[in-house]
C-alpha cells in the first residue's frame, strides 16, 4: 500500500518493510510453500505493515488515520525482534475482517496485548493490488497467505506454536488454516471474535439474493468475493466445516453477541465440535448490546480476549453499551 519509493532515500519504515518482505520470501521458500508464481492463480504474499500507529476508539478513527498512514500497524505489533517469555511463550497472530486491515480492526486490541507482554503479529491479507483495503479476495488464497505469515512468525521468534485471534472473516481464515491447511500442529489456541462459523446472512440479504438466479455473482460485484464466500450455506463455509468444525490439539473459543447484525441466527457463531467453548457477550455482561462491527472496539470484549489468552488476567469490567454502537462509524468509514 502507499506509493512506491525511489531506490535512494528510503525511510526507516520502508527499509523495515523491505527486510520483512525478504524474510517472508525466505520463509515461504524454506517451508515448502512455493513462491507466488508457483501458487494458485492470484496468490500474492501477505502485506506486513510496519508503521506503529496510535490506539483508536473505533473503526472511523482508525480509517481516518489510515488515509495518511496506509502502512499503519497497531502499536508494538509486528516487532520481529520480539522474543516470547516464560510467561508469554507463544506469539499471538491477529487476523482482520472483511474490507479492513490489521490496524483498522486491531489498533486497540493489538496495543493492549503487546502492553501485556505478548509478542503480537498481524498481516494484511486478501487485498487486490493497488487497493487500499484487504480481506476482499478469495479466502482460500488468504488462508495460504496466513500460513506463510505464521511460518515467518515462528521462524523469527523461535516459538513452536502460535495463538490465533480472528475477527469476523479473520476467524474463518484462521480456522481454515488450522483445520484444512495443516496448521493445527502450529496452533495452541484459536479465538474467534464475531466468528461467522456457519456463515452470515448480512442483514438478511443473503437468503433473498440466493433465491435469485445469478444473484450471488451480482452480490459479489457490489461487495466482494470474500463476502459472498462467508454467506450461510456457501461452498466455502461448507468446506471449512466438513468433517467437523474443530480438530484435535487446538483450544477453540468463540466470542459472540446475540445482537450480531451480520450473523443471524446468532447460533451460527457457535462451534459445535469437541472442545469448543462458546462465550456469549450478553451472558457475561447483559447491559452490553454491542453487535458485530463494534466487537473489536468494545472494552469488555477487548478485556475478554486478553483473559481468554491469559486466564490470570483481570476479569472484564461490565458497562452498558447501547444497541447499534459503532455502526454509523463503520458506514462513514466505508464511504469516505
Amino acid at each position: 500500500m502507499g506509493q512506491a519509493s525511489a531506490a535512494w532515500g528510503w525511510g526507516s519504515s520502508q527499509i523495515r518493510r523491505a527486510v520483512v518482505a525478504c524474510a517472508l520470501a525466505g520463509v515461504v521458500l524454506g517451508s515448502g510453500i512455493a513462491p507466488a508464481n508457483a501458487e494458485p492463480a492470484g496468490y500474492l504474499p501477505p502485506v506486513v505493515p510496519v508503521d506503529p500507529g496510535p490506539v483508536q476508539e473505533d473503526h472511523l478513527a482508525a480509517a481516518r488515520y489510515l488515509k495518511t498512514h496506509p502502512d499503519a500497524v497497531p502499536m508494538g505489533v509486528n516487532d520481529f525482534d520480539c522474543k516470547p517469555s516464560a510467561t508469554r511463550p507463544r506469539p499471538v497472530v491477529l487476523a482482520h475482517g472483511t474490507d479492513s486491515s490489521a490496524y483498522s480492526d486491531y489498533s486497540g486490541i493489538g496495543a493492549q496485548l503487546t502492553a501485556a507482554g505478548f509478542c503480537v503479529f498481524a498481516p494484511n491479507y486478501g487485498g487486490k493490488p493497488g487497493e487500499k483495503s484487504y480481506g476482499t479476495e478469495d479466502m482460500r488464497l488468504s488462508g495460504l497467505q496466513l500460513s506463510a505469515f505464521v511460518d515467518q512468525v515462528l521462524a523469527a521468534t523461535g516459538a513452536t506454536k502460535v495463538d490465533l485471534v480472528g475477527f469476523s472473516q479473520g476467524a474463518t481464515i484462521t480456522r481454515y488454516y488450522a483445520n484444512k491447511l495443516g496448521g493445527a500442529p502450529k496452533v495452541a489456541q484459536w479465538v474467534g471474535v464475531a466468528s461467522p462459523s456457519y456463515g452470515g446472512v448480512m442483514y438478511g440479504l443473503v437468503p433473498v439474493v440466493q433465491a435469485i438466479p445469478g444473484g450471488l455473482d451480482a452480490f459479489a460485484r457490489v461487495t466482494s468475493f470474500a463476502a459472498v464466500q462467508q454467506a450461510q450455506g456457501s461452498p466455502f463455509m461448507t468446506e471449512v466445516n466438513a468433517g467437523g468444525d474443530t480438530v484435535p490439539g487446538v483450544r477453540y473459543v468463540t466470542i459472540g453477541s446475540r445482537v450480531d447484525e451480520m450473523i443471524q441466527p446468532f447460533s451460527n457463531i457457535a462451534l459445535r465440535g469437541a472442545g469448543a467453548e462458546n462465550l456469549v457477550l450478553q451472558e457475561l455482561c447483559p447491559a452490553d448490546l454491542t453487535g458485530h462491527f463494534n466487537m473489536v472496539y468494545d472494552p469488555f470484549v477487548q478485556q475478554l480476549v486478553l483473559r481468554t489468552l491469559d486466564p490470570s488476567a483481570p476479569a472484564p469490567v461490565c458497562k452498558p453499551v447501547p444497541f447499534g454502537t459503532g455502526i454509523p462509524q463503520v458506514i462513514i468509514a466505508g464511504n469516505s
